[in-house]
C-alpha cells in the first residue's frame, strides 16, 4: 500500500483515466498514421491533465481483434513505447501513468513501462487460467516477475486483474474471487482489479467487498465507474480506472470529454 499511495498521493479514492490509443501498425484498423494516433493520445493526455485526474491508463483497445501475447509484433511495442514516452512528456510527473498491452501482453507493457517511465502496468491472467476472446491465458506472475527483476524495473507496479472481464472462468469456478485475491497478493501483486462482465458494466459490490476484506493489497475497480456510483465504490476502493463515463456520449471509442471528466473530478474531491 505504501508503494501504492506514493504514486497517488490522495487521501480519497484515486482516478485514473483511460487513454485507447487508436489501432496500432499491423492490425486491422490501423488507420495509416502512426503521427495521427499519438497526436489523438496527447489531446486525450491534455484533456485529463487539465482536470487533474490522478492518473493515466494508456492501452491500445482498438487493436480487435487482440491476439495473445506471443503472437504480438515488434511494432506494437515500439508504437506504444512512442505514445506513452509523449502522454508523459505532456503531463509530467503530477499524473501517474500506466499502461497495458492487449491481450495479455504484459512483459510487453513492462517493456514499455521502463522505457516511457511510467509508473504502473495493468496485467492480465496474474494467477490461475482463464478463456477470454483470443484463448485460453495461462497465469503468468512467475515468468512476469523475473522478467520485471531481469530488466531492473522493480519500480514499476504490477496492478492485477482478478476474474476479468470478458472472460470465462469455468474452469476456476470453485475458486472463489476472494481466494483469488488471496493468491495474488502470494504472488506478489501491487493491486487488485476488481471488474464487472464487460468495458463500462459495474462490479458486483459483494465482490468487491470480499475482496478488499480478503487483501492487504489495494483494492482498483476496473469497469463501470460513473457518477451515480462512484461514491459508494469509494467505501471499498483505493481506486478506480475510469474509460466509458470519460468518453464523448459516453462510448468508449470516442475521444475524452473534458466536461465529463472534471464534473466527476469535482464529485471525488468532495467526498
Amino acid at each position: 500500500m505504501l508503494r501504492f499511495r506514493k504514486i497517488f498521493n490522495v487521501d480519497r479514492v484515486a482516478v485514473i483515466g483511460m487513454i485507447h490509443v487508436d489501432a496500432l501498425p499491423g492490425t486491422p484498423l490501423f488507420g495509416g498514421s502512426v503521427t495521427r494516433l499519438i497526436e489523438k493520445a496527447c489531446r486525450d493526455a491534455q484533456v485529463y491533465k487539465k482536470s487533474n485526474v490522478d492518473g493515466i491508463c494508456i492501452e491500445n483497445m482498438h487493436d480487435v481483434p487482440y491476439v495473445k501475447s506471443h503472437e504480438l509484433r515488434p511494432e506494437t511495442t515500439a508504437v506504444m513505447s512512442r505514445v506513452c514516452a509523449e502522454v508523459k512528456r505532456i503531463v509530467g510527473g503530477h499524473i501517474a501513468c500506466g499502461v497495458q498491452i492487449l491481450a495479455g501482453g504484459n512483459c510487453e507493457a513492462l517493456a514499455v513501462a521502463q522505457a516511457a517511465d511510467l509508473q504502473f502496468i495493468r496485467a492480465e491472467g496474474f494467477v490461475f487460467g482463464h478463456v477470454g476472446d483470443e484463448g485460453y491465458h495461462d497465469s503468468c506472475a512467475g515468468p512476469l516477475l523475473r522478467y520485471r527483476k531481469q530488466i531492473a524495473a522493480d519500480d514499476v507496479l504490477i496492478f492485477t486483474d482478478i476474474k476479468k472481464k470478458h472472460s470465462s472462468h469455468a474452469i476456476t469456478a470453485d475458486v472463489s474471487i476472494e481466494e483469488t485475491a488471496r493468491a495474488a497478493e502470494f504472488f506478489l501483486s501491487d493491486g487488485l482489479i476488481v471488474t464487472g462482465t464487460s468495458t463500462g458494466d459495474p462490479v458486483n459490490q459483494e465482490d468487491l467487498h470480499g475482496v478488499k476484506k480478503s487483501s492487504s493489497l489495494p483494492v482498483i475497480v476496473g469497469s463501470g465507474t460513473d457518477l451515480g456510483n462512484v461514491q459508494e465504490l469509494s467505501k471499498s476502493a483505493d481506486a478506480v480506472i475510469v474509460g466509458t463515463y470519460f468518453k464523448k456520449d459516453g462510448r468508449w471509442q470516442n475521444e475524452v470529454d473534458g466536461e465529463r471528466v472534471q464534473k466527476f473530478m469535482d464529485i471525488v474531491k468532495s467526498l
